[in-house]
């Protein structure tokens, strides 16, 4: 029973172009389930499973959402799965880190923020998946272009301190003629506190005393964004 096992689950016994690393040879890296992209970086499974099998079990337990799985230290890899041992639950993690890192450096570019939309973009990858807050600004040059992504703060699950004078101190560092504000909230509730609405205010009239604009404000999480702009909230 165990030879039989083996042999059912084993990558090697497969057809060649159902393997996960010879399936990308033949027909390119869009064709890879997420189970098979993972089964990749975790190399082999287990006597029980295979790589792939063990992939599934993983992106089971997450929904098949990157982003949760993103969320997982390595003690909570190592711990939550058989077969799973300190390295392949690095080489998850840093495969994920990488992706996202992937994104932020669309940032070289200096894309032109437009609408509240356009700043969500560039800040997402940041704060989306977050388990606790952190604020943020995103630094404008004068035709709306993004000069850099500036960390304020960081705090816990309920909120974070925000100190007036450091934001305009990292604003005017980065050189910059307006501002947007950023930050998320892990819960997934996108409606602003009343704390939210009289920081805006606040930091929107500290700007006007030193022509710095404050453009907007957003609330980010995993299931999207709340814009001060769009609602009428900046005054």
């Amino acid at each position: 029973m165990q030879a039989y096992t083996q042999t059912r689950l084993a990558i090697k016994s497969w057809a060649e172009e159902d393997r996960p690393r010879e399936k990308m040879l033949l027909r390119g890296k869009a064709s890879l389930s997420e189970a098979e992209l993972l089964a990749i970086l975790l190399g082999s499974g287990s006597r029980e499973e295979s790589a792939v099998g063990l992939a599934q079990r993983i992106l089971n337990t997450v929904d098949n959402n990157l982003h949760e799985l993103g969320k997982r230290s390595i003690a909570e890899l190592q711990d939550g799965f058989k077969g799973v041992g300190e390295a392949k639950a690095i080489t998850i993690v840093a495969a994920l880190e990488l992706g996202r890192r992937r994104q932020l450096s669309r940032i070289r570019d200096r894309p032109q923020v437009t609408c509240s939309r356009d700043a969500f973009n560039a800040i997402a990858p940041l704060l989306a998946d977050l388990p606790h807050e952190e604020f943020w600004i995103l630094a404008l040059n004068r035709a709306n272009r993004i000069l850099s992504r500036e960390q304020i703060s960081q705090g816990g699950m309920a909120g974070t301190v925000v100190d007036a004078k450091i934001v305009f101190r990292k604003a005017l560092g980065a050189q910059a003629c307006s501002i947007v504000l950023c930050h998320n909230h892990p819960s997934g509730n996108l409606q602003p506190s009343q704390a939210d609405i009289d920081l805006t205010r606040k930091l929107r009239q500290a700007g006007e005393s030193i022509d710095m604009l404050v453009l907007d404000h957003l609330i980010v999480s995993e299931t999207g964004y709340y814009s001060f702009a769009d609602e009428g909230l900046l005054g």
